[in-house]
This record gives C-alpha cells, sequence and structure tokens, in this order.
C-alpha cells in the first residue's frame, strides 16, 4: 500500500493522482459479477506485488458498533467470498452473531473499488481441514497458540503458549483447532467503482434477485 507524506497542515488532496478516464456503457457492464471480479482480480495481482486479496471485513457487534479489519481472501467462486478465522475473534463472533457483512477491495493501481454485502456461512469441515493443512507449520501453530482478541499480559505468555503447542504437537501434524475455520460471504449487493476525472466516477452495482443479479448505475 503506498504511504501519503504530507507536511503538516498539507492536504491528502495534494497528493492524489489523476484516474486515467475510463468509461464503462450499459453494453460493457458484463451479467455476472463474480465474472468481473475475477478479471479485476487477475488484473490486481499483476499491478500489486504484495496482497493483492487483502479486503476490508467489516462487522458489527450487539451494540450496534461497527468493526472493520484488513483480512486476506483466500477463495472466491460462485457460491461467495472465503476468509479464515477464529470463530472466537471479535470479528469471528461477530459475524456468526449478525451474519450481515461487508467487504471492501480497493485496488488503487486500477482505480478500482469493489464493495460486497451479504450474509455469512460457515465452510464446510472438509474445506477448512484441507486450507488449514495447506498454511505453513508455524501458522497452524499460532492458531493453537492465540486466544485472539483477548487480552495478552506480555509477549513472553504468546511465545509461552507457541512453545507448548508445539511441544504438544512434536513430530506430527497440527489438527485444525475447532475453533477455527472459513467464513464464506455470501453476496447479495456488489458494487464496482471505477475513478473518472472531475469525481465524477463510474458506480455501478449488482442486486441479488430471483436467482441472478440485476445491475444498476448509480450516481457518484
Amino acid at each position: 500500500m503506498r504511504t501519503l507524506t504530507c507536511a503538516p497542515g498539507e492536504s491528502t488532496a495534494k497528493v492524489h493522482t489523476s484516474p486515467a478516464p475510463l468509461m464503462l456503457h450499459r453494453v460493457m457492464i458484463p451479467p455476472d459479477p463474480i465474472q468481473r471480479f475475477a478479471e479485476l482480480f487477475e488484473r490486481a495481482k499483476q499491478a500489486i506485488p504484495v496482497d493483492p486479496n487483502a479486503m476490508v471485513v467489516a462487522t458489527v457487534g450487539d451494540d450496534g458498533r461497527p468493526s472493520a479489519r484488513v483480512v486476506l481472501l483466500k477463495d472466491f467462486d460462485s457460491r461467495g467470498f472465503v476468509f479464515y478465522t477464529n470463530h472466537e475473534s471479535r470479528k469471528g463472533r461477530e459475524a456468526l452473531a449478525h451474519p450481515h457483512v461487508a467487504l471492501c477491495f480497493y485496488w488503487q493501481p486500477l482505480n478500482e473499488q469493489v464493495r460486497v454485502e451479504g450474509r455469512v456461512e460457515r465452510v464446510t469441515d472438509a474445506e477448512a481441514d484441507a486450507y488449514f493443512q495447506s498454511r505453513p507449520r508455524g501458522s497452524q501453530v499460532g492458531a493453537w497458540a492465540s486466544l485472539q482478541s483477548q487480552p495478552l499480559p506480555s509477549r513472553e505468555d504468546l511465545v509461552a503458549r507457541v512453545a507448548e503447542v508445539e511441544q504438544k504437537y512434536a513430530g506430527q501434524p497440527v489438527p485444525r483447532p475447532p475453533h477455527w475455520s472459513g467464513l464464506r460471504v455470501v453476496p447479495d449487493r456488489i458494487e464496482f467503482w471505477h475513478a473518472q476525472e472531475s469525481r465524477l466516477h463510474d458506480r455501478h452495482v449488482y442486486l441479488r434477485e430471483d436467482g441472478g443479479w440485476r445491475t444498476e448505475r448509480l450516481y457518484p
């Protein structure tokens, strides 16, 4: 991600780059938003060398307070967008208790943003097991050692917990913790935003309707 460096009192507007003009007409809009996302994602992987799959995940708590954080998209297809997490973490607890969540991707080199809204469902145990076994062993150990989102007295406590898990599973595969799995966001709204000159941006939204998708153009 590019760092914005501003002198005291300087507006960040001065470091904004002008977008390259690209106007999408209705006949150019693909009927399938997942196909459109896949094409953009391939372009993002070429343009962004580090974590093009980074996305903001927004959840809400019992008190109505929103919470957002950056996580990595691990899979997507016609069923939805998948990320993995500790279900006892704040995002895990909130997503399962209030399953309507929002995702946001911003690919600055492409002047593109994608916003996804939908309902969360758990991935299958088979999917979660397969992904967990593909992770580096250190990450597998960390999934057991970290009491994610709970207070941590000191760094030494975490290091000690890691050592305990490493000793417990020494010389054998690390199983997936029961509280660690994947969440799939099943979309019912996907919006594509493309930057244009003079802030007259292109916005197209796909709305789930009768098993298909309806598209609309939005004012910027």
